[in-house]
């Protein structure tokens, strides 16, 4: 239920609720809040038995496509692919795999430009009083 909630900001939750309802009523908040959420976790229960109880048989079919969508979520593509379209043979993926070239067998060691494209080339700074050249091609 608190999955998503880490212990840092358990503290700061606790921290907050010391704070602001002070030392002498944190304790009963504390067993009001877990009487509640007992409360709420049973009434719950409570009601996916009963629908369990009426549906009967029909509530595994109800169930049934909700296991499948909670399956699919958890995989990843390749592996819908490969159950959904494949039949479960991932031969052919992984055959794919190794006829495509990677960047190093595609492109070797080096992209094949020159190592000085893209580079400035290294001149000495300026002087203090000394005015920048001049691209009149530019201007």
């Amino acid at each position: 239920m608190f999955s998503n909630i880490g212990w840092s900001e358990m503290m700061i939750l606790l921290v907050a609720a010391l704070v602001i309802l002070g030392p002498e009523r944190l304790p009963g908040a504390v067993r009001w809040t877990t009487r509640s959420l007992r409360q709420v976790r049973d009434y719950a229960s409570g009601a996916t038995s009963q629908l369990k109880q009426e549906l009967g048989p029909e509530f595994d079919e109800l169930r049934k496509p909700l296991a499948e969508l909670n399956e699919l979520r958890s995989m990843s593509p390749r592996a819908a692919v490969t159950k959904h379209l494949l039949g479960g043979d991932d031969s052919v993926l992984r055959d794919l795999e190794n006829a495509v070239p990677d960047k190093q067998q595609l492109f070797g060691a080096s992209s094949g430009m020159p190592d000085t494209v893209g580079k400035p080339s290294l001149q000495k700074p300026l002087t203090p009083n000394e005015r920048p050249p001049i691209d009149f091609d530019a201007t």
